[in-house]
């Protein structure tokens, strides 16, 4: 089987002398050959190794899942320029397993939820401290451009501190010690929560559950009184973020995500409305902190960086998605809903 045909195209263009401005267009290839992709069999890594791949980049996949229990990077084992390496990055020796030389390192590996890091806090600051040092070795080693996928809690959220935000900011600290010690090309990309296709209706996020329950017929849960409004872009936007401020030389952190202010009760009823669905809302009446948004002015200004797709299409895709799955699965799920004809297979959380 031929490895999928791409079906990006360049929706940005840079200001006047930026050099290093990324592309998808054949064009204007991008400026990698090689590039590590570190938690690439998650989400978010997986969509990343994705879109390098269809651009002609190669790439490693490190992550300590077996390929086998990673479905959402199983079919880019078609590819000719895609290895998947199990390896565990906070392990001591790491860097010199891996074969390089690259000239990206796309660092992902730290824990992508709160939830994770309470149930596994030694493994979320190993990976966010052992891990990040040596992913910072692999980038110092071959001289490549480092960009560490931070989170919007780093900048500090509205919570008590925990291990999931304490560990964040190491990282983050790291990289900037990385970039002042070595004077090395370094940077921090601060991704917001993202949604779209291969998100798991098991994850207990958001839109995955409201998607299932209209599925099934149940109360699509809505928490407080549905006012609140989350930051939330489609995967394709996020990447496209990402991957043009790795392409650039920036060293300040940039955020990267939603900002549209739509709420959890409208983005309920859309999902109703494109499943076909007459479930009704079910509002938790609890209070429920308002998450942090985004400051994406310098992702616009610097990079011509916006969030393009609609909820419409992106609700159409993710939905569509989901019931695939569920038919491969041979889960009766199917219910009329919009076909993945003409879609992409792409999310992130909340």
């Amino acid at each position: 089987m031929r490895p999928p045909t791409s079906r990006h195209t360049s929706r940005h263009t840079g200001p006047p002398g930026a050099e290093a401005m990324f592309s998808m267009a054949p064009v204007a290839p991008p400026p990698w050959r090689r590039a590590m992709v570190t938690a690439g069999a998650g989400f978010l890594g997986s969509h990343l190794c994705e879109r390098l791949l269809d651009a002609g980049v190669e790439v490693d996949c490190v992550d300590d899942l077996p390929l086998a229990a990673a479905p959402d990077v199983a079919h880019l084992a078609e590819y000719p320029r895609f290895r998947h390496l199990e390896r565990n990055l906070a392990r001591p020796g790491t860097p010199d397993a891996l074969p390089g030389p690259y000239d990206l390192v796309l660092h992902l590996a730290c824990l992508a939820s709160a939830a994770a890091s309470r149930q596994r806090p030694l493994d979320a600051l190993d990976a966010a401290s052992l891990g990040t040092r040596n992913a910072l070795a692999v980038a110092g080693r071959d001289g490549a451009r480092f960009l560490l996928a931070s989170t919007c809690h780093a900048e500090g959220a509205p919570a008590p501190p925990g291990t999931h935000d304490e560990s964040r900011r190491f990282a983050e600290t790291l990289t900037t010690a990385f970039v002042s010690a070595e004077e090395a090309d370094a940077g921090i990309v601060r991704v917001f929560p993202a949604y779209g296709p291969r998100m798991g209706p098991a994850d207990g996020l958001m839109i995955p559950e409201l998607i299932r329950q209209a599925l099934d017929g149940e109360p699509l849960t809505v928490p407080g009184d549905g006012s609140l409004a989350p930051s939330l872009a489609y995967v394709d936007d996020t990447v496209d973020g990402v991957l043009l401020v790795a392409a650039s030389r920036s060293v300040r952190p940039v955020d990267i995500g939603g900002d549209d202010g739509t709420t959890v009760a409208e983005i309920a009823r859309k999902v109703l409305a494109l499943t076909g669905s007459d479930a009704p809302l079910r509002y938790t009446g609890t209070d429920v902190p308002e998450p942090p948004r985004p400051l994406t002015g310098f992702a616009h200004e610097l990079f011509g960086w916006t969030p393009r797709t609609d909820w419409d299409d992106g609700l159409k895709r993710t939905i569509a998605d989901l019931v695939d799955r569920r038919a491969a699965r041979r889960v009766d799920g199917h219910r009329g809903v919009p076909g993945s004809a003409g879609g992409t297979r792409h999310t992130c959380s909340w």
